[in-house]
């Protein structure tokens, strides 16, 4: 069974910093591509960025680009999304991914997801 557990959501001023991970269990986490996306209160859901397999090619929306990171470990089985310059517009439920597989069109938008985890909430406000 494929598990998704989001963690580091929170709080935070605008400029400020986050940094999420995401912790996957029940498959083999370094043969896939994985994609972070978000949905804001009252809006649809948002690709936010996706990293193939090795970590090697990384792709972002253009409202993240530059601000966000996404980054893997492939010991650990954990997904990262680093945060920095936060704006008011980037207040979401932020999810987790699992990608069909690992080929372009799984970090290429549109993306394919087969699977995402219950999200992490991130709040931006002064």
């Amino acid at each position: 069974e494929v598990q998704l557990v989001e963690s580091g959501g929170g709080l935070v001023r605008p400029g400020g910093s986050l940094r999420l991970s995401c912790a996957a269990a029940g498959f083999t986490f370094s043969s896939y591509t994985m994609t972070w996306v978000r949905q804001a209160p009252g809006k649809g859901l948002e690709w936010v960025s996706s990293i193939n397999s090795g970590g090697g090619r990384t792709t972002y929306g253009d409202s993240v680009k530059g601000r966000f990171t996404i980054s893997r470990d492939n010991a650990k089985n954990t997904l990262y999304l680093q945060l920095n310059s936060l704006q008011t517009e980037d207040t979401a439920m932020y999810y987790c991914a699992k990608g069909v597989g690992d080929s372009a069109t799984d970090y290429t938008p549109p993306v394919r997801i087969h699977y995402r985890g219950q999200g992490t909430q991130v709040t931006v406000s002064s």
